[in-house]
């Protein structure tokens, strides 16, 4: 993903990755898209007040062992 968005044609990195065609490596593209929209969509919208965060009871109960 990072020389896809590095901007490295995709028919290179299918020829070093050893993929038969250029569709095959079209897949890490719409992986790459879809980490983004998951990313995207855990964003607060524009205008609104963020979320504070809330540790789990499992992540407190982690801490305090160390």
């Amino acid at each position: 993903m990072h020389l896809l968005q590095s901007g490295v044609d995709p028919a290179v990195i299918a020829l070093w990755l050893g993929h038969e065609s250029v569709e095959t490596t079209h897949g890490y593209v719409e992986a790459d898209l879809t980490m983004m929209e998951n990313a995207m969509g855990k964003l607060t919208p524009a205008g609104s007040a963020p979320e504070r965060f809330k540790a789990s009871d499992d992540l407190l109960a982690f801490l305090a062992t160390l």
